[in-house]
C-alpha cells in the first residue's frame, strides 16, 4: 500500500498527527505495536492516573471533610478492586474513542512493531509472526517513552515496580516508598496516601517538582506532608532488595551517611526515556543524541533523513502529552505546506495532585539567572471567597512581569483547579498581554480564577484588591 504520510505510534502525538493529515486531504496510515490505541498517555499514564487520582480524592474528602460540610458516612472503606475496575472502563472508552477517529477520518491502522527497510518503506511485524511492508512517502515517528530504568536497581514489577504497576496493585500499600520527587512520583504516592498508605519519598534533589518555580515545590511538600507525606530530600538511591514481602531501599543522606527505608512497595518514577528500540533507524541513517536516547530533528521537526519527522518524548523538550499533540499537529500542517508554530515556552506543566500545581512561561530562578528585571505578585487562595467556600485554600498564584513594559513572562500556582485555570494564562501569554491586562479583565465572582486577576494586579501595580 502507498500512502502520503504513515505515522509510527499511536499516543497522543501520533494520532492527533494523523487526524491532521487525514483532515489536510493527506492519505493517512498509523501503526501501533499494541492490541490497542492510545500510547502510554490513554493506557498506563495520564488518563488511568487521572481516573484512580479522582477516585482517592473523593475517598479522601468522604473521610475527612464531609462531616464538616454536614455529610456523616458509617462504615465508609476503599474498595480498590472497583477503584481499578473503573479505571480499566475509562481507559478502554478513550482508546475505543480513538479507534472511532481512526474510522472517522479514514485512517488505515496496522497493528504491530512498525521498522524502516528504508525511508519511504515501513515493515509492520505482526504478534502472529507475519509481516507486510507499507509505502509512504512521509513518515512520522511517534514511539514515545518508557519509565526510565536505574541500572543498578532491578524492576520486578511485583514489589519494586514502575507507573505502570502503579496503577493496578491487587492491594493498598502499608507503606509506599517512592523513588522520585517529580512529577509521577508525587501523582501515584497522593493515590495511595489517600487511601492510607504511608508514603515515603526519596529524592535526589534538594526540592520536589524541582523543575518547576521553586515556591511551587516548596508549598506543594507542605501541603502533601498534611496528607503524611514523609520527605527525605538530597538522597542519594544506592540500591533496593526484595524479602518477602518487603522492599528495601537504600541512600545516602546529604551527610553520606548509607541508611535504609522499608516498604512493602516501592516506586521507581526517575523520569521516562525516550522509547526507539527496534524502529531500524540504522537503515536509514539517523543516529541518536543525548546520550543515544533522543532523535535529533531541525526547526520543523524533521530528521537528518528529508521526509522523516519525529515528535513528542522521542526528541528533546518537555515529555508531555499536549507538548506531542502540537506538535503532530505542526509536522503535518508543514507537510501539506503550511507554516505554522509552535512557541515551547507556552507550553504549560501540570502536576495532578492536590492542591494541583500549573506553571507557564519562565521562573523566578530562570528570570535571576538571565539577569531579567522583573515585577512579581501573588495572591494566596486562603484570601479567595470560593476556595473558602470549598474548604481548598491552601497554595497560591503568582504572576511575574517585566519590570517595564508589564508584559507577563509566567505564571506560576498551586491551589484548587489551576490545571484549568493556567490556560487563561497561556492565553494571555500568547496575545504577549500584559499583568494589568489580566487584572482588568473581569473575572465571575466566586471563582478560583479570581486569584489570578488579583495576583496579576498585584503584579503590576501592588494593587491586589482582597489582601
Amino acid at each position: 500500500m502507498q500512502y502520503d504520510v504513515v505515522v509510527i505510534g499511536s499516543g497522543p502525538g501520533g494520532y492527533v498527527a494523523a487526524i491532521r493529515c487525514a483532515q489536510l486531504g493527506l492519505k493517512t496510515a498509523i501503526i501501533e505495536k499494541y492490541s490497542t490505541l492510545g500510547g502510554t498517555c490513554l493506557n498506563v499514564g495520564c488518563i488511568p492516573s487521572k481516573a484512580l487520582l479522582d477516585s482517592s480524592e473523593h475517598y479522601q474528602n468522604a473521610a475527612h471533610t464531609f462531616k464538616t460540610h454536614g455529610i456523616n458516612i458509617k462504615g465508609l472503606e476503599a474498595d480498590l478492586t472497583q477503584m481499578m475496575a473503573r479505571k480499566d472502563v475509562v481507559v478502554k472508552e478513550n482508546t475505543a474513542g480513538i479507534t472511532y477517529l481512526m474510522k472517522k477520518n479514514k485512517i488505515t491502522t496496522y497493528q504491530g512493531l512498525g521498522s524502516f527497510v528504508d525511508k519511504n518503506t515501513i515493515k509492520v511485524a505482526k504478534a502472529d509472526g507475519s509481516s507486510e511492508s507499507i509505502n509512504a512517502e512521509k513518515v512520522i515517528i511517534a514511539t514515545g517513552s518508557k519509565p526510565t530504568a536505574l541500572p543498578f536497581l532491578p524492576v520486578d514489577k511485583k514489589r519494586i515496580i514502575t507507573s505502570t504497576e502503579a496503577l493496578s496493585l491487587p492491594e493498598i500499600p502499608k507503606h509506599l516508598v517512592v523513588i522520585g520527587g517529580g512529577v509521577i512520583g508525587l501523582e501515584l504516592g497522593s493515590v495511595y496516601a489517600r487511601l492510607g498508605a504511608k508514603v515515603t519519598v526519596v529524592e535526589f534533589m534538594d526540592s520536589i517538582i524541582a523543575t518547576m518555580d521553586k515556591t511551587l515545590g516548596k508549598e506543594l511538600q507542605k501541603s502533601l506532608s498534611k496528607l503524611g507525606f514523609e520527605f527525605m530530600l538530597s538522597h542519594k538511591v544506592t540500591g533496593a532488595s526484595v524479602k518477602g514481602k518487603k522492599v528495601i531501599v537504600s541512600a545516602d543522606n546529604p551527610k553520606g551517611e548509607k541508611i535504609t527505608v522499608e516498604g512493602d512497595y516501592c516506586i521507581v518514577a526517575v523520569g521516562r526515556t525516550a522509547y526507539t528500540e527496534g524502529l531500524g533507524l540504522e537503515n536509514i541513517g539517523i543516529s541518536l543524541e543525548e546520550r543515544g536516547k533522543k532523535i535529533p530533528v531541525n526547526e520543523h521537526l524533521e530528521t537528518s533523513v528529508p521526509g522523516i519527522y519525529a515528535i513528542g518524548d522521542v526528541i528533546k523538550g518537555a515529555m508531555l502529552a499536549h507538548k506531542a499533540e502540537d506538535e503532530g499537529t505542526y509536522v503535518a500542517e508543514t507537510i501539506a505546506g503550511q507554516k505554522p508554530h509552535i512557541n515551547y515556552n507556552l507550553i504549560p506543566g501540570v502536576v495532578y495532585t492536590w492542591p494541583e500545581v500549573a506553571s507557564v512561561g519562565y521562573t523566578e530562578e530562570q528570570l535571576k539567572e538571565q539577569g531579567k528585571k522583573y515585577k512579581a505578585g501573588s495572591f494566596p487562595f486562603k484570601a479567595s471567597g470560593r476556595a473558602r467556600a470549598s474548604m481548598d485554600t491552601d497554595g497560591f498564584v503568582k504572576v511575574l512581569a517585566d519590570a517595564e513594559t508589564d508584559e507577563v513572562l509566567g505564571v506560576h500556582m498551586i491551589g484548587p483547579r489551576v490545571a484549568d485555570v493556567i490556560a487563561e494564562a497561556v492565553v494571555a501569554m500568547e496575545f504577549r498581554a500584559s499583568a494589568e491586562d489580566l487584572g482588568r479583565i473581569c473575572h465571575a465572582h466566586p471563582t478560583y480564577t479570581e486569584a489570578l486577576k488579583e495576583a496579576a494586579l498585584a503584579a503590576s501595580e501592588n494593587r491586589a484588591i482582597h489582601i
